[in-house]
């Protein structure tokens, strides 16, 4: 079975959401005459930024899970016949969380709250509190995780382990090793990983981040299919799922069937 798998790398305007569905409708244009089915990720919070100073901020622009975003990217996924993935600003209650949507053409949809948080959103957000799940969409079996989480190998192979095929993975990376950690995380679970970053710099109070880029496809053998510099840029290249589905190293290995789990300690 084969797809087009890309990403969506750009500019996030802080705090203006119509500014930033504007510039990602704008860079979609790009694959507008591909009507193959197709997988495209964009960065975490992408439709608010990143850097808040306090929770007022965050009650400010915060959304239920069938808010802004959701119905943007709904109206995405059915005009280009895409899988999208985003992150947005969720609310439930009181509670605000990093999280990301990943919708489908039909509308259907799935959640998932960042379960590792990094430095000062600790102070903002509710720690994820969503199981690792699998979408599955015309036997696509996708899974969710947003930047920081890369960093834990557990969480990869947990979905990987329930059949994800595809990582979306909505970044809003500034760790210069993250890229490569990624290919190592599509490497060691035989997947597909789909990292989309952001780009540009975002300074708000005293406080400043300047940001990767680096949006890249990789394949189940750790190979770059394709890669972003520090551009603006939507780019897609075409995947075998085939592929993600054979976990055989060697004819005599198997990936998940030689793990010895009588060994491990965790």
């Amino acid at each position: 079975m084969k797809v087009f798998a890309g990403f969506c790398q750009f500019k996030i305007v802080f705090g203006d959401k119509e500014k930033n569905f504007r510039k990602v409708e704008k860079l979609f244009l790009k694959i507008k005459n591909t009507k193959s089915l197709k997988i495209i990720v964009l960065p975490e919070l992408f439709s608010t930024g990143y850097l808040f100073l306090n929770k007022k901020e965050l009650a400010s622009l915060a959304e239920e899970s069938e808010g802004e975003t959701y119905n943007f990217l709904k109206h995405l996924a059915k005009n280009y016949n895409a899988i999208i993935a985003g992150g947005f600003l969720e609310k439930e209650g009181n509670r605000f969380y990093n999280s990301a949507l990943i919708v489908a053409p039909d509308g259907r949809y799935l959640i998932y709250r960042k379960i590792h948080l990094f430095k000062d959103e600790k102070e903002l957000f509710e720690k994820g509190n969503l199981p690792f799940r699998v979408f599955d969409y015309n036997n696509l079996k996708i899974g969710l995780l947003i930047c920081f989480d890369y960093f834990f190998c557990e969480a990869a192979r947990t979905l990987a382990l329930k059949g994800a095929e595809i990582i979306c993975h909505p970044s809003n990376l500034i760790l210069p090793y993250a890229p490569l950690i990624t290919k190592v995380r599509a490497l060691e679970n035989h997947i597909f990983w789909i990292l989309a970053n952001r780009v540009g710099k975002e300074r708000r109070g005293n406080k400043e981040l300047i940001f990767l880029g680096k949006s890249q496809v990789v394949s189940p053998k750790g190979e770059i299919l394709v890669r972003a510099l520090k551009e603006e840029t939507l780019k897609v290249t075409k995947i075998n799922i085939e592929n993600a589905r054979n976990k055989k190293i060697t004819e005599k290995n198997d990936l998940f069937l030689d793990r010895r789990r009588d060994f491990y300690e965790i």
